[in-house]
């Protein structure tokens, strides 16, 4: 494969025989964003091995940084000092969550605790993603929040004149963002805050916390009590897994192909992907798995494949629902029909993702039929010999690069800087595994 990028992030990428050879990956940003946030909450020193460079978790630790804590980054490790639950300071000015949903909603859980107001805004399109789902139950627990007439941010937070109040919340909407706001207000708030989830999400959360979780009636009961003490930590934040889907793909799509991609998370809330492919047909070994800090890790290898279609929708829907583009990047090389069903709340992420994954898979002269809740894809040929946007999507820009390595002719790709979101080094890393 050769590539060629210009000052405005325009990147040509062209087809490869095949791809070989053992990649290792920043750590997972969810897990990020959550070890640093926790950090700020503990009393003492904390340290964070692999901590990934992207923009995301880094915009979390420098908001982190306005409210207080001290904070040191180099070569992928994190050192933070903090002096714990009470002793964050009003920030100078307004907090800018950049492009992450996930630090302006747990941050909304965080301040609605602290005495002193604030605000939180972001770029144009987190301006559009809903707030209401974080903002409603904050609100129950006596938070002085609010957001725009429509529900989104700025994000405005008037200090708190008294403890706030526990509730038992069900989530309407399955979110482990939103789980996680509510639970941080719970530290603040007098008595057991109890998050209800009709549907598992992701549970780094209740791990890295060691929160209680019960199961009654087919639903997780997560609990925090009022000034729970949170201990320093140092981890080795495994691999994102949820960049390591785009490598499995790339693998699984391209004839005599052979990827290795060590120490990844292997949380079960975050590798349904591979369950997917699997159903699909897909060659993937893991191997040597092992729980260094209370997240398991492994290895995965993905072999060429044949695949074909399936249908996902249901409960397996929250459990993929970042993984979705590059699994439509695998039904469309795949045999007969890949279906997805039940996911609108992709329409509210960085982009319209059902949209805009139907107008670049269409692109590549694949068929497929966009749904209110999803998309049917007929698997064929990626033609490429065009030009595709990320429509400043990091997902999309990365899940267009794959298909440019399966296509039958080099792709354009525009607006690639989107994918310094999550992986700033994607495009260096798919050159090490290129023959």
């Amino acid at each position: 494969m050769s590539t060629k990028q210009t000052e405005n992030a325009t990147v040509t990428v062209t087809p490869v025989e095949s791809l070989y050879g053992e990649i290792e990956l920043p750590g997972d940003k969810s897990i990020a964003h959550r070890a640093a946030l926790f950090a700020a909450l503990a009393r003492g020193e904390s340290l964070f091995e692999n901590f990934p460079g992207a923009q995301d978790p880094l915009t979390t630790v420098k908001c982190l940084a306005e409210l207080g804590i001290e904070y040191e980054y180099a070569g992928r490790t994190l050192w933070i000092q903090s002096s714990g639950l009470y002793y964050f300071r009003e920030p100078y000015q307004t907090l800018d969550a950049g492009n992450s949903g996930t630090t302006m909603r747990l941050l909304a859980g965080l301040l609605s605790g602290q005495s002193f107001p604030s605000v939180i805004t972001g770029d144009s399109s987190l301006l559009r993603r809903p707030m209401r789902r974080v903002i409603k139950p904050l609100s129950i627990m006596n938070a002085r929040i609010s957001g725009t007439r429509k529900g989104t941010a700025p994000i405005k937070i008037r200090g708190a004149k008294r403890p706030l109040r526990s509730i038992n919340y069900e989530l309407p909407v399955a979110s482990a963002q939103v789980k996680t706001a509510i639970l941080l207000a719970g530290l603040y708030a007098n008595g057991t805050t109890t998050v209800i989830e009709p549907f598992p999400t992701r549970d780094h959360t209740e791990r890295m916390l060691g929160l209680p979780v019960k199961k009654f009636g087919g639903k997780n009961y997560i609990s925090v009590h009022k000034m729970i003490r949170i201990p320093p930590a140092r981890m080795v934040i495994p691999g994102d897994p949820s960049t390591a889907a785009f490598f499995i793909v790339a693998a699984l799509i391209t004839p005599a192909s052979e990827i290795i991609v060590r120490n990844v998370s292997l949380n079960p809330t975050r590798i349904a992907f591979i369950t997917v492919l699997e159903r699909m047909g897909a060659n993937i070994k893991i191997f040597n798995k092992r729980n260094p800090d209370g997240e398991p890790v492994g290895d995965i290898c993905a072999y060429s494949s044949q695949l074909r279609g399936c249908t996902v929708e249901g409960a397996l829907i929250p459990f993929i629902i970042d993984e979705i583009p590059i699994l439509a990047v695998a039904g469309a090389c795949a045999d007969g029909f890949f279906e997805v069903k039940n996911a609108e709340e992709l329409r509210q992420k960085e982009s319209d993702r059902i949209n805009s994954v139907v107008t670049n898979i269409s692109a590549m002269g694949i068929r497929v039929r966009e749904r209110d809740d999803g998309f049917v894809v007929e698997g064929g040929t990626l033609r490429g010999g065009i030009s595709l946007d990320s429509f400043g999507d990091h997902r999309l820009a990365m899940a267009s690069a794959i298909m440019g390595l399966a296509a039958n002719n080099e792709v354009t790709l525009t607006n690639m800087n989107a994918a310094a979101v999550s992986f700033p080094e994607f495009m260096e890393t798919i050159k090490t595994i290129t023959n």
